[in-house]
């Protein structure tokens, strides 16, 4: 167990606090509204706002960068009280953000640093599904090169021209302030190592975006398609090297160590609000929690909760320690163990809560369809697990 100092459980609170008093009313609120009556990011902007006030998007960056030099463990400590409030909140505009300012940070010239973190978006979104290509792509140890990613970024002197189509699940789409982009570069090589990151601000010329996609949970996030109508940006806009797109995403294995901390975060939420309810509840004269059926059910939630907790900060020390463990095997094992326990938990919940399980009058059911969004989010379990294989 990792002992927590004087200043991550200030941190941890701070957290906690925030997310009581702004991310959770939010998302009651947009719960309540039919999907097509609301834009979520209108509502959540000036909550998202106060939290990059308070470091929670700047918090990996170094100090020479502007952010506060703090480690993936604050991460996710700061991510599993966000997503106990609302997984969909924490995922998609803070964990995404951070980790990408850092991915940036990683990869960025001096001058693209400068420009895109000094005076940063306030909200990111990355690029990189598209309608009829697998992400599962990125995995296939196929050199074919006319598998993955068919956006195209041809270099046309000293710009680059995009053109092609992203799927409606990118994170952000429609709303964020800038795009990360990964598009092929080279169409001769295997997909990962033909592909080229680049940064395209909203109001890019070409740039269009589809309806608002809606699925089963998370209905405080924004998805949609996006259209690049053959879309320019200077070459000063590549971040990283041409081609090499696949490799800067690999060395940021906070991605995946942030989202499994928000997962825990719902883990925990389904569990305690499950317990919450067995101490209340009376049946046969006295409180459900009582009952060895019940009780099991709870201590399972506790074991999952703890477990996948532990499996996220040893991801996450690796990230320092151990950059290539922690990409290759440690933050997808994490990622995977955590969503795991959030379906568990959320399903459980439901089993207690009995028939008040599948009414709207109670949170299970958000809890169940908003853990099983992360089952394919930033790939599947089993796609993931399957990319683990060689590394063992």
């Amino acid at each position: 167990m990792i002992d927590l100092n004087a200043e991550q459980l200030a941190l941890q609170k701070t957290a906690r606090d925030f997310a009581e008093r702004e991310i959770a009313p939010a998302a009651d609120h947009i719960d309540a509204l039919p999907h097509d009556d609301t834009t979520p990011y209108d509502v959540i902007r000036p909550i998202f706002e106060k939290g990059v006030q308070l470091g929670f998007t700047s918090l990996l960056l170094p100090e020479s960068d502007g952010g506060l030099g703090l480690s993936a463990i604050d991460l996710c400590l700061i991510m599993e009280e966000l997503g106990a409030a609302d997984v969909a909140i924490a995922a998609n505009y803070f964990s995404l953000t951070a980790t990408m300012n850092l991915m940036i940070s990683r990869a960025a010239t001096p001058e693209q640093k400068a420009r895109m973190l000094t005076n940063a978006p306030r909200l990111w979104s990355g690029a990189l599904s598209e309608p009829n290509i697998a992400g599962s792509d990125l995995f296939c140890p196929s050199p074919e090169p006319g598998i993955g990613v068919q956006t195209s970024a041809r270099r046309e002197g000293d710009q680059y021209r995009i053109s092609g189509h992203k799927s409606a699940f990118v994170t952000n789409a429609g709303v964020a302030d800038a795009y990360i982009v990964m598009a092929r570069s080279s169409f001769d090589r295997p997909p990962a190592q033909g592909m080229t990151m680049l940064y395209v601000p909203k109001e890019t010329a070409g740039l269009s975006f589809g309806r608002r996609t809606e699925m089963i949970g998370w209905k405080t996030a924004h998805h949609c398609e996006l259209y690049f109508d053959n879309v320019c940006v200077p070459v000063e806009n590549r971040i990283g090297a041409e081609d090499q797109a696949g490799m800067i995403f690999a060395s940021a294995p906070e991605v995946s160590v942030g989202l499994a901390a928000c997962y825990v975060g719902l883990a925990r939420a389904a569990y305690e609000y499950a317990l919450d309810y067995a101490r209340r509840r009376v049946s046969w004269g006295k409180p459900i929690i009582s009952h060895q059926a019940v009780g099991l059910k709870l201590t399972e939630m506790y074991v999952q909760t703890q477990s996948a907790r532990l499996l996220v900060w040893d991801a996450a020390a690796a990230c320092s320690s151990a950059p290539m463990q922690a990409a290759t095997l440690k933050a997808p094992a994490a990622k995977t163990a955590a969503v795991d326990a959030a379906i568990h938990n959320a399903q459980k919940a439901v089993e207690i809560l009995g028939a008040y399980g599948i009414t709207r009058e109670y949170k299970t059911a958000k809890y169940l369809n908003d853990a099983w969004i992360g089952y394919s989010c930033d790939f599947t379990r089993d796609i993931l697990r399957l990319g683990m294989v060689e590394f063992l």
